[in-house]
């Protein structure tokens, strides 16, 4: 086995999901509620941008960012089940992580702004920040179904990686 996971990733990404959830089944009958979980998901991105600068190997952006082509590439290769296990996030994954830290930075971004002065009660911003919340639950199920995916074809429980933070170690055809 092989620690993959730091311990403020794992925590990262278990109260980001908790706090979205919380912000989503709170939005009709508890704003302050509501609130509160917004502005710790806000927090909890941007400390997870300067810890993909700043932290150990397999969290930071260097390591699991891929160009645009290569996570093309490895989605073809999953498409023809010839998709390589990588002990760090997969192209795929990596991508994901960019877009969901970028959707709910601007869905907690859009939710700020409608409590100052500036947008209070702005029903356009409102429609922005009610959609922005729900493509962030769109991204979360397909963030789920490769999380599934990839723990089938590479036989190995990633969600069980992300709370203890071990991963089998690289075999020959692995990427590190």
């Amino acid at each position: 086995m092989i620690r993959v996971w730091d311990p403020f990733v794992r925590t990262f990404h278990w109260a980001l999901a908790a706090s979205f959830a919380v912000a989503w089944l709170s939005s009709e009958n508890a704003e302050g509620l509501h609130n509160a979980a917004g502005y710790v998901a806000g927090a909890l991105v941007a400390l997870r941008v300067v810890w993909g600068f700043v932290g150990p190997g397999y969290a930071r952006f260097a390591q699991f960012v891929r160009s645009p082509e290569t996570v093309i590439d490895y989605l073809r290769a999953i498409k023809d089940l010839s998709e390589r296990r990588y002990i760090g996030h997969n192209p795929a994954g990596g991508a994901m992580i960019v877009v969901l830290l970028a959707a709910m930075a601007a869905t907690a971004i859009s939710g700020w702004l409608l409590t100052t002065d500036a947008f209070w009660g702005s029903t356009a911003l409102q429609r922005v920040h009610s959609l922005l919340a729900h493509g962030v639950l769109a991204l979360v199920a397909v963030h789920l179904g490769g999380v599934a995916l990839a723990s089938l074809r590479h036989h190995e429980n990633l969600v069980r990686a992300m709370v203890v933070g071990v991963k089998r170690g690289a075999g020959p055809s692995d990427v590190v």
